[in-house]
């Protein structure tokens, strides 16, 4: 069969550079801290997702990335691509670590709907994609879900890309999850809010503070103003669209302890959770706010900062039940939960 363009297959994109998928805007990268411009180049939750016709017996990926360094204790890993239908992982394939390869995924023989999630950290471009036997086309679309944050909602610490919180909640609901969470970063940063108002997207959600603790020190007041002018300029571009502001997780070392401007997280995620409840009360109907606190207990956490799997689970299933609390999504029945494979920690 013929290579198919990639393009009409991929989901969660948000930026094309050339044929690279990146996460802000490469026009206006310059006004952007280095850190983020960094991370941003990493497709993080892009995917490849089709339709199979019954009898297709596999798909096949060509792609180019990034090869690991020699001695890389996750190299095994870095090209490790997973067949999911639904909320089920089917499958998953490592290839040889290479900067130009192929790999082939088998497929069920009934045929329905796919998705491949990509190995993030080696920044893949895919270049073409073809079935092996019968037909592909690409899956229907979803609604566009932004997703703004920093290294937890990127997904850190969670065994594999599909395993973060945002490509789990959107798996349950029903969603397109465009992640734009920035390990280091999501300090509030302005620039990045005008991007997302350039952005479309049938739902935000903002899930950012806990840099601001220590990375780049906030205090509780500056913070409030810093939410209220974030959830502002985005509004410029989406002036009515449902938008929900997570406030910071469990970071034990953090709760009690000032940062170099006074600040506990603690007093800083008040700050953030009052921004938003008088940006409500001042007629923004469709923000809501879900209190991150709560959220997580130390159990939930690998390294005291970032979730395990059990704790992106648990972050996403209460970000899709308060979207569908605040009717921002429609109410249902999740579909049968799939199984978490194993595999090492880390991001792969």
């Amino acid at each position: 069969m013929s290579w198919l363009e990639p393009a009409p297959f991929l989901r969660g994109t948000a930026w094309l550079d050339g044929d690279r998928p990146v996460r802000a805007d490469p026009a206006d990268l310059g006004r952007l801290p280095w850190d983020i411009a960094e991370r941003a180049a990493l497709p993080i939750g892009v995917r490849v997702e089709f339709s199979a016709a019954p009898g297709t017996r596999a798909v096949e990926l060509r792609y180019r990335a990034a090869a690991p360094r020699p001695g890389d204790a996750l190299r095994a890993l870095r090209h490790g691509f997973a067949l999911w239908q639904g909320r089920r992982c089917l499958a998953e394939v490592f290839a040889e670590p290479a900067e130009e390869s192929s790999v082939r995924l088998e497929l069920p023989s009934g045929g329905g709907e796919f998705t491949v999630h990509l190995p993030e950290g080696q920044a893949p471009v895919v270049r073409a994609l073809r079935p092996v036997g019968g037909a592909l086309s690409p899956a229907p679309r979803r609604p566009r879900w932004l997703v703004h944050g920093d290294s937890i909602t990127e997904g850190w610490w969670s065994t594999r890309p599909a395993h973060s919180w945002p490509a789990t909640a959107g798996r349950t609901l029903g969603l397109d999850p465009v992640n734009l969470g920035y390990a280091g970063g999501a300090r509030g940063e302005l620039p990045l809010a005008e991007h997302l108002a350039r952005l479309p997207g049938e739902l935000i959600t903002l899930a950012f503070g806990t840099n601001c603790w220590g990375t780049v020190p906030c205090s509780a007041p500056l913070l409030y103003e810093t939410t209220r002018a974030f959830v502002g300029l985005v509004r410029r571009g989406h002036p009515g669209t449902p938008l929900l502001l997570l406030s910071p997780v469990l970071r034990p070392a953090a709760e009690r302890t000032g940062n170099a401007l006074g600040a506990t997280l603690a007093e800083l995620r008040t700050a953030m959770e009052e921004a938003v409840r008088d940006l409500v009360a001042a007629g923004d109907a469709r923000l809501a706010l879900l209190p991150g606190r709560p959220l997580l207990g130390p159990q939930d956490l690998a390294d005291g900062l970032h979730p395990n799997d059990r704790g992106h689970r648990r972050i996403a299933a209460a970000v899709a039940e308060a979207l569908r609390s605040a009717g921002f999504v429609r109410a249902g029945t999740p579909r049968a939960p799939g199984r978490d494979l194993p595999g090492a920690r880390g991001r792969l």
